[in-house]
Parts: structure tokens; C-alpha cells; sequence
């Protein structure tokens, strides 16, 4: 059975190496010709509304909110002084945020949401500068080298946040810069309170009402010692208390890496360990109930990390991919001040986001209590991931796609696996005797699912972060596109995967989980992923039932919207 298809799929484990065969042959066939991408990448245009759009089926009330979105928009500066100016990778598209309004109807017997929507684009200053000057100034993260930069404007370049496009994630209610709530976001309330990221130490403060840009910040404004310029879009965010947590990287002699915590509850900051380690490119982290848990990948920077600065990019400044390198992990206390507990290393890789971590509890054969951590992460064999983002590839420009992809035989190396490695920590005995942060973890592989039966951009019921989930959401790809093409509900017990899959031209965003009210299992709610049309050039607001993968409504609009990364949901309160 073909899955190229529109439709629902279930398939189970025993269908995992059929739809790998079959996504390889869509991608020796370019299938990806018959599936334009130019409208989620291209002549896109912000709406600064709210503009109504049409509702067809039914969105239930309770997921009544604000979607916020961040993404790449425009990608091309025309008329400067050295002609039309190009940005050569996707993560440097200049930032264009979204928001979608999902509100209860004006009538009370109506049963389905009403939606809005509105855009706008929050990098004019850096545009401005390029309009003047025809290139970039300062670090970005795949630009291609300008031949007429001169080694006195590579020594000069650092980290603008002025120069920063701020493109990657929503962070809304960040503690210790405002005293909001999460919740009155979505009420209208502390409008100044949301905040743009990307994998710099700097992020930018919009106005979640208007979504005009307020200005940037770095993550020294939090505390003094987070001078380095490198840190992670996905900062984490503790269940319960709210607190805020991140790291932060600095490069020199010693490249010294800072974890650390914001207090929900008195906005202070924590630094909960401070160590050397190789500088490298690092997406995402992960937090369990009483550790902060960092991956070092294979991504490491050239020269200590000046390499970045001297590239003027993040691509070209990473070290070619060595298997030798293994990933490195550091096991931190974030509960009683006791800094690394442990570390262990697993062969060599890459990946962008973390899934979620959560501990079990039992007693080893001397009856002594032990603590397992277990991860779900998107992982990749290799680097290659990072070079498949440049626009000319997403475009299929000159046939790059077919010169990236196929010669070499590089797609077999480039799906993305889910991925579940877990740890135990040593014994209390061990850890009192042993020097501090010198421990070695016990480490096992569980499992690793194929795209396209689970897929990257992953998200889980936000009930479940930190506690033990049984169902992951992401975007695979079964060879149709050069992106993504599908969404998928992966059972992680049983390694079942629902798939559902829009018509040719459909490409699918981040699926964002709403849970139910009151609801008893885990996935009761819907799925919230915006959807570019990319034959008809339109979008729409997709709602998915999160148990079943079926469509249960979709919101309109009359235009593209642009393919983006990550998003928000903020529920409606009252």
C-alpha cells in the first residue's frame, strides 16, 4: 500500500522499511518537480489586519485563543546599491510573525469558532541597512561568503541584535523581563510581554496585540556572566513554577558554557552550572523534573568557535562531520545547587529539537535507588540536514535539489529518526564519593522510528512535558517534497504511526497541540498546523483531531502564508 497519496494512513513497525523503500523511490523519481514550494517561500506579504477568514467545518470552542507564529518571510531586497540582494538559507529569512485569533462567536447558539488573522514583518531596520549598504553586516546562520569582504570586516563582525533576524520561536510570558502572565496574552493584557527567538543570546520584544517589533534584549539583561553570544531558541520552561531556563555559550581560549534559570515567581537568575566544553551548534536542550539536560553534538565550531566570526556565518564556521566526534551529554541538578551530576557520550550525530524528558524512579539489585532519565529527540546520522535548508535546494533552483540530494546518495543519510536514548544515574553512594560532574551515566538506545513514520518539528500535549507521553506529533516526508509533506501521530509503545497527508501542493507547518478540557487521555484535542496551498497560492488554519488525525475544520484566508518553524498557542481565558 502507497502512502503518496491524500488521505489517513495507519501504518504500524512492520510497514517502516516498505515506506522507506518508498519514499527513496519518490526521491530517485523527482517526485518533488510536481510539488511547487515558491509560495511559502516567495512574494509573501504581510497583512497587519485582523482579517476575517472563512471557517469550514468546525473548530470546537475550547481551543478559542491566540496562534502565534514566528518564520521566515521575504527573502530578497531589491534595488540596493550592488543590485537585488539574496538570502541564501532559509534561517535567514527576515522574520515575519503571525497571529491567529480563534474567538468564541458572536451568536450563542453557533458552535463553531470564529478566526482572524493578522502579520507583520519585524526585521525593517535590517532590510533598511541592506537597502543601503547591499549586504549583511554582522553573524548570520547560512549566509553564502561575499567575496568583497575584506579580513578587516570579518574581524569586526559580531552578533548584531540590530542585525539579527529573529525568525525561529515564540516565547511568551518570559520571566524576569515582565511580571505577565502567559494567559493575558491572549486577553489583551501586558501586550509587551511575548518575545521572538533565534540561536543567538538576544531576543526580541514585539507587542502581541499589534505584533510590532519593541526592541531586543540580551541575556545579560538576566544576569551579568551571560556575556557569550550564543545560546538556544528553545528555551525551556518548567510545568509548574513557570521558571525559565536556557543556556548560554561563550567562545575564546576556553569556550565555557552557562546553564541557567530565571525565577517565575521573583524574575532572579540561577547560574546552575558553568563548565568547558567544544564549542558547537546547538539547537535545543531538554528538562526533566530535576535535571537540566545538554547535548554537545557533532556540530562543533571551527577555532574554539571564532570560526563563526570569521565565516560570518554559522554553516561554514561548523567542522566538517567526523564520526569520531562523539555527542556529549551533561546531567545538571536544578533543584538542590548541585551542578553537573553526571556525563556520557553517544556515537556521533546531530539534531534539532528535543522532545521531552522524564525520570522513573526504581531499585537496583543492592536495593539502592536509582533514577532513569528517559529522551525523545528528532535525530540525523550526520550534518548533512543543515546544508538541505538553503534556498536553492527548498526551490530546486538549477536543479540543486537533485545535486544535493542524489548524487553521492545523500537522502539515504538525511531522514530524520525519533529517537529515544535514556540514562541512569549513579547511586547516591557513588556520587558522594566520586569528584563532582566526573560520574559516568549508564546509556542505552531504546528505539530510533524512520521518517516517515515520525517526522521533525515535534510536538507532544503540553500536559505531558516533563512526565512520561505516549504520542508524538511531527512533520515527515515521504519523498514528495523537498521539506515536508505530511503530518504524523507517532505511538512511541507500539510504533504506530497515523499519517495524515493534504491534497499534491499542500505543504503542512508545526503541529500545535490544544488539549481538550477536562479531557482523560492523552491525546484528546486538536492539532493546530498552517497549511500553504502551494498550487492555488493560499493558506489555511488546519484543525486536526488529535486522536484520530481527521480534519475537523480549517480556517481560509485568500493568500500564502509563509512556511514557518515554531509557534504558541496562548488559550483564551474567561
Amino acid at each position: 500500500m502507497s502512502v503518496n497519496g491524500a488521505g489517513i494512513f495507519h501504518r504500524t513497525r512492520l510497514n517502516e522499511a516498505e515506506d522507506i523503500e518508498n519514499l527513496q523511490q519518490n526521491i530517485l523519481a523527482d517526485a518533488w518537480k510536481e510539488w511547487p514550494n515558491e509560495a511559502a517561500f516567495e512574494r509573501l506579504e504581510e497583512h497587519r489586519g485582523p482579517i476575517p477568514l472563512r471557517v469550514v467545518g468546525n473548530i470546537p470552542l475550547w481551543a478559542a485563543g491566540s496562534l502565534f507564529r514566528a518564520g521566515p518571510g521575504q527573502r530578497r531586497v531589491e534595488g540596493t546599491p550592488r543590485g537585488s540582494f539574496h538570502v541564501s538559507h532559509w534561517f535567514d529569512g527576515f522574520a515575519h510573525t503571525h497571529r491567529f485569533d480563534i474567538q468564541p462567536p458572536s451568536t450563542p447558539d453557533a458552535k463553531t469558532a470564529t478566526v482572524t488573522y493578522s502579520s507583520r514583518r519585524q526585521s525593517e531596520d535590517f532590510v533598511a541597512s541592506i537597502m543601503r549598504n547591499g549586504r549583511t553586516f554582522g553573524v548570520s546562520f547560512g549566509q553564502r561568503s561575499d567575496p568583497c569582504v575584506g579580513i578587516f570586516s570579518k574581524m569586526m563582525s559580531v552578533f548584531k541584535p540590530k542585525f539579527t533576524t529573529y525568525n525561529v520561536n515564540v516565547l511568551p510570558g518570559v520571566p524576569g523581563l515582565s511580571n505577565g502572565k502567559l494567559t493575558d496574552l491572549a486577553n489583551g493584557k501586558d501586550a509587551a510581554n511575548l518575545y521572538l527567538a533565534t540561536d543567538a543570546a538576544s531576543i526580541q520584544h514585539i507587542d502581541a496585540s499589534s505584533l510590532a517589533p519593541l526592541g531586543t534584549t540580551t541575556q545579560a539583561a538576566f544576569h551579568r556572566d551571560l556575556k557569550g553570544p550564543v545560546s538556544c531558541a528553545h528555551a525551556q520552561r518548567d510545568p509548574y513554577t513557570g521558571d525559565f531556563f536556557n543556556y548560554n555559550l561563550d567562545f575564546g581560549s576556553t569556550p565555557t558554557y552557562r546553564i541557567f534559570r530565571v525565577s517565575a515567581s521573583t524574575g532572579e537568575t540561577d547560574i546552575l552550572a558553568t563548565f568547558p566544553a567544544p564549542p558547537a551548534y546547538i539547537h535545543s536542550f531538554f528538562l526533566s523534573e530535576n535535571y537540566v539536560i545538554l547535548c554537545i553534538p557533532s556540530s562543533h565550531y571551527q577555532w574554539n568557535g571564532l570560526g563563526v566570526v570569521w565565516h560570518r556565518n554559522v554553516v561554514e564556521a561548523i567542522q566538517p562531520f567526523d564520526k569520531s566526534r562523539s555527542c556529549r551529554w551533561i546531567v545538571v541538578d536544578r533543584r538542590h545547587g548541585k551542578g553537573i551530576l553526571a556525563q556520557f557520550s553517544t556515537p556521533a550525530g546531530f539534531f534539532f529539537h528535543s522532545v521531552n524528558a522524564y525520570e522513573e524512579v526504581f531499585k537496583d539489585g543492592n536495593d539502592e535507588e536509582r533514577t532513569k532519565v528517559v529522551l525523545d529527540y528528532i535525530g540525523y546520522e550526520n550534518l548533512d540536514v543543515i546544508k538541505s535548508f538553503y534556498y536553492d535546494v527548498i526551490l530546486d533552483t538549477n536543479d540543486a535539489t537533485k545535486k544535493f540530494l542524489v548524487d553521492g546518495g545523500r537522502f539515504k543519510m538525511l531522514q530524520p529518526h525519533l529517537i529515544r536514548q535514556q540514562f541512569t544515574l549513579p547511586p547516591q553512594s557513588s556520587r558522594s564519593t566520586a569528584s563532582k560532574g566526573k560520574l559516568s551515566a549508564e546509556t542505552e538506545q531504546v528505539f530510533s522510528i524512520p521518517n516517515p513514520h515520525a517526522g521533525d518539528l515535534p510536538t507532544i500535549n503540553p500536559s505531558y512535558r516533563c512526565k512520561k507521553h505516549r504520542y508524538v506529533y511531527g512533520l515527515p516526508n515521504r519523498g514528495l517534497n523537498t521539506v515536508v509533506d505530511c503530518i504524523a501521530k507517532t505511538d512511541v509503545e507500539t510504533r504506530e504511526a497515523v499519517i495524515w497527508a493534504g491534497p499534491r501542493g499542500h505543504l503542512p507547518g508545526e503541529p500545535i497541540f490544544v488539549a481538550q478540557p477536562g479531557g482523560s487521555e492523552e491525546d484528546d484535542g486538536v492539532l493546530l498546523s498552517v497549511v500553504i496551498d502551494c498550487l492555488s497560492e493560499k493558506a489555511y488554519l488546519l484543525c486536526l483531531d488529535a486522536k484520530t488525525m481527521e480534519e475537523v475544520g480549517r480556517a481560509e484566508t485568500e493568500f500564502a502564508i509563509g512556511m514557518g518553524f515554531h509557534g504558541a498557542h496562548i488559550p483564551l481565558v474567561g
